[in-house]
């Protein structure tokens, strides 16, 4: 009983010490205004994206715990809460990064990608927007690029499901349609709020996404 008391300390230490942390953007909650305000992105990072991060470490803590005891029902139980959690730390890790204050321009290997599968940058934003917009309840749309297929795919994700996770397809832009990342500016225009992402995508680290990916 004590060294299996020991053994639980023992786990939880390891997992302090290997605690998510909430990621510092790239930039100042204002930098995105007018497109995002910065109550919107103050509040979205330090509340919204802090509690997955939070509740992340907490379902790991218990898993690891879980784990030590062989509680096979236990380690089940917490499959919601770190599919919820972890993709919602995901999600928006990579959402920050895909956001700009400066003007930027596809690749030329993404551009000629994105040309082949949709004729023009403007016809894939299109249909990129309207997926997104189409969203029932809370969730994300996403560019992914499928290694198989060696493709880009437009995807759109429930509630917080992480894309590669789910799909296996790589994230390279994903447009965050949860309500608290949009409503306190534009209220329930949806699509407003989609249409106006693209002036802010930053297009150099979709790039890069893409060009890791292949």
């Amino acid at each position: 009983m004590f060294a299996l008391s020991r053994n639980v300390s023992n786990v939880a230490k390891n997992a302090v010490r290997g605690k998510h942390t909430l990621p510092k953007l790239p930039y100042d909650y204002a930098a995105l205004e007018p497109i995002v305000c910065r109550e919107i992105m103050e509040l979205h990072h330090t509340k919204h994206h802090q509690t997955y991060v939070n509740n992340l470490n907490a379902a790991e803590e218990q898993l690891a715990e879980a784990q030590s005891k062989n509680d096979v029902t236990k380690i089940i139980s917490l499959a919601p809460a770190l599919r919820f959690n972890g993709g919602g730390h995901i999600n928006h890790s990579i959402f920050w990064q895909n956001l700009t204050s400066e003007k930027t321009q596809p690749s030329a290997d993404l551009k000629s990608a994105i040309e082949a599968q949709w004729k023009s940058l403007d016809a894939f934003k299109k249909e990129m927007t309207a997926l997104t917009v189409a969203v029932q309840g809370s969730g994300w749309g996403w560019l992914g690029y499928n290694k198989k297929t060696q493709k880009l795919q437009i995807v759109a994700m429930p509630n917080q499901d992480p894309l590669e996770a789910s799909t296996g397809l790589v994230p390279l832009f994903g447009i965050d349609v949860w309500e608290h990342a949009y409503y306190l500016q534009y209220k329930n225009l949806r699509p407003s709020y989609v249409e106006a992402i693209w002036d802010i995508a930053n297009w150099n680290d979709i790039s890069k996404r893409f060009a890791a990916a292949k």
